[in-house]
């Protein structure tokens, strides 16, 4: 559900919308005994192809999700919506009519996608937009035109709560701990459906009746928590089963709050768990060692909840990770498929830079997808989670096994002989021994595809986790089935990780551009920004075109627009068809360049690390804000590879910074230090 009050609604208080922003993000259930996924049953990942349009979505059941063992699929609201000349993204969560002829195509080309998907394996879910109609009058997406938004083609005002039912005096929820408000008032002014009225759940049913008959098979309810479960009960009472003969699943949008409560909700459908995609976001810009305790941390029980690392609201307003938080999201993702719990989604939409943008789209009608464009985030194709989703599937229901924390950034576990995954979050490769519990032989590693094997002998490996990334391991005979050597892009792509050592003041970013369409053909509007999770290091990941030369620079961009390019000639790169990482330090040429690895041993206490400061830029100018945090994988030595300049000498310091951000200088004089004409230099030293 949009949590944008759209033009023309009446305003609220800052305090009422804030907490109407926490409430949205609730979604219903639509049947008295619903159907609810079997979380110990392969293929029940559920890719959510966000706003794609339904000839794309065909094509990536065939090519793609069929192929890769997903189960379902996760689409759009299939209904007429509100047609404004912005296109913004959540007019869809604005009913005009209940006509199957939208924004993402024609109710012929629903259904071929619908049978399509079938033919492939995998199910369709669709998002039910049930609890309101719209708020602003035009015309929709198929020609209807309202002039009252309590009078449409399925609706009249007779079917909407008014002030008898709602106690407000604008007929908006004012106090989200009021149930009466919150399910018999407007969200954001939303025309409010009597569902209590026999005639109003009797519509709705028909609504997704006429899915069910063109094959749907479930409904992802949006804004549920705002329509008593009763009357959610009595409209699932009305629906018919699939066209393979079961009850249609349903999995209800209730985010938590002081009422109602998630657990409300169970009777009548499984629930989208918030709590969990909370804790990804707390774990992976945090500690991950903090996961060995995620069943107990308040997440919702597995059997009745479905698992997400973000969503199209969440994604937007901060509150979890989004693709623009680069490998960590990615790692968030392999981890929720790795780990036996609910069932899980993967959610891939497109790229933006303003929250209420558009998907790409000719007149509002979104175009076909194009994951090589650099447009769209193709993040159920990635390699990685393609080969997750066949590890999940072949895991099946064996329980999490040989849990290991090696580090604040470095977590291991199997799943009782069937398979083994260990993470690595740190921003440089770790090397560990783990148990395993699988049986001595040898292995592919599905996070790349297959292309590398592990080895276990006694039931345990020694494995060099790559920074930000993750080794997982199931069976020797896998072979990857889609999305091969790609992240986010075509199959015929490779990752490239892009690493820039940059200082910025406050609002200013970093973003990569280049000479092919995945870096914005030269276009700054384009360029692909960069993460500051591990700043002053910015990283991003970009799916480029195997066997390609291309040229590359770095630009800061401030919050004005303003755009400042590195100063250095442009940098060049070739690829082949297994990934690169590209790792520079700002205006800082490729042929100048040299790297220093600085390793320190250190002992600390637990939330203090340590980081290196120096007299050159690409150590922070003596800035400690800017100083180059080390990686503890091999405590009590800290270590990271920093990108200098060839034939220079300099001075440096290592500091400690506590959680607090307090800093202690280690003591006595500035270490020196003087690169060649060559590579790989490294640094040995102690904490003084």
């Amino acid at each position: 559900m949009t949590r944008h009050r759209p033009p023309g609604v009446l305003n609220r208080t800052a305090g009422a919308i804030a907490a109407g922003a926490l409430t949205l993000l609730g979604v219903t259930a639509l049947q008295s005994t619903p159907a609810q996924a079997d979380t110990t049953a392969k293929g029940d990942v559920i890719a959510n192809l966000w706003e794609w349009n339904w000839n794309s979505i065909a094509s990536e059941c065939t090519h793609v999700l069929g192929p890769a063992g997903y189960g379902a699929v996760q689409v759009a609201p299939p209904e007429e919506s509100l047609k404004q000349s912005n296109y913004y993204w959540w007019d869809v969560y604005q009913p005009y009519s209940y006509d199957l002829n939208s924004r993402f195509g024609t109710e012929a080309q629903f259904a071929n996608m619908i049978s399509t998907c079938h033919t492939a394996g995998v199910k369709v879910y669709t998002d039910a937009v049930i609890n309101h109609t719209a708020a602003q009058t035009g015309t929709g997406y198929h020609g209807t035109t309202i002039t009252d938004p309590y009078e449409t083609p399925d609706w009249t005002r007779t079917d909407y709560h008014d002030s008898t039912e709602c106690p407000t005096s604008d007929l908006t929820i004012q106090d989200y701990s009021d149930l009466t408000q919150v399910q018999n008032c407007e969200l954001l002014g939303l025309p409010d459906l009597k569902t209590e009225s026999d005639t109003v759940r009797t519509g709705i049913a028909g609504y997704l009746n006429s899915q069910l008959a063109l094959g749907v098979d479930g409904f992802r309810v949006d804004a549920a928590k705002h329509i008593p479960a009763t009357d959610l009960a009595a409209i699932e009472s009305k629906l018919t089963n699939t066209t393979s003969g079961t009850a249609p699943y349903v999995f209800q949008e209730v985010y938590p709050g002081s009422t109602p409560q998630p657990s409300d909700y169970y009777g009548t459908g499984d629930v989208l768990d918030f709590t969990y995609a909370t804790r990804m976001k707390s774990a992976f810009q945090g500690n991950v060692s903090d996961l060995s305790g995620l069943s107990t941390s308040g997440i919702l029980p597995a059997a009745n909840s479905v698992s997400f690392v973000t969503n199209h609201d969440t994604e937007r307003n901060g509150m979890d990770m989004s693709y623009k938080d680069g490998d960590g999201y990615r790692l968030a993702n392999l981890f929720e498929l790795a780990y036996k719990w609910a069932t899980p989604t993967v959610f891939a939409s497109w790229e933006w830079t303003q929250s209420d943008q558009a998907p790409p789209n000719s007149s509002g009608f979104v175009t076909d997808t194009d994951c090589s464009s650099g447009a769209w985030y193709c993040l159920d194709r990635d390699t990685a989670v393609v080969g997750m989703v066949a590890w999940h599937n072949a895991t099946d229901s064996a329980a999490v096994s040989d849990w290991q924390t090696k580090s604040s950034d470095v977590i291991g576990f199997g799943r009782s002989g069937k398979g083994f995954f260990a993470l690595n979050n740190g921003t440089s490769q770790a090397t560990y021994t783990f148990t395993t519990g699988m049986a001595d032989g040898t292995y592919k590693d599905v996070v790349d595809g297959g292309a590398s094997t592990v080895t276990v002998s006694g039931g345990s490996a020694t494995l060099t986790i790559p920074a930000k990334s993750a080794i997982a391991f199931y069976d020797s005979s896998y072979t990857c089935t889609a999305g091969c050597g790609n992240t986010g892009g075509s199959g015929d792509t490779v990752n490239a990780t892009f690493s820039e050592y940059a200082s910025t003041t406050s609002g200013t970013d970093v973003y990569v551009v280049g000479s092919i369409p995945s870096l914005g053909d030269w276009d700054t509007s384009k360029a692909v920004k960069l993460s500051s999770t591990g700043y002053p290091l910015w990283s991003g990941e970009v799916s480029v075109p195997v066997n390609t030369a291309f040229a590359y620079k770095f630009l800061k961009k401030d919050s004005a627009g303003n755009v400042t390019w590195e100063s250095n000639a442009n940098r060049s790169a070739t690829t082949s068809t297994a990934a690169l990482s590209l790792n520079s330090s700002w205006n800082v040429a490729d042929s100048d360049a040299t790297d220093v690895t600085f390793n320190e041993y250190a002992t600390t206490d637990w939330g203090t690390n340590v980081y290196v400061v120096g007299s050159i830029p690409s150590l922070g100018s003596w800035n400690t804000a800017d100083a180059i945090p080390l990686s503890s994988a091999s405590y009590p030595t800290w270590s990271k590879l920093v990108i200098t300049q060839k034939n220079t000498a300099f001075a440096y310091k290592f500091l400690k910074k506590d959680s607090a951000g307090n800093v202690t200088w280690e003591s006595g004089s500035n270490r020196s230090y003087t690169t060649g004409g060559s590579s790989g230099y490294t640094t040995n030293d102690t904490w003084k």
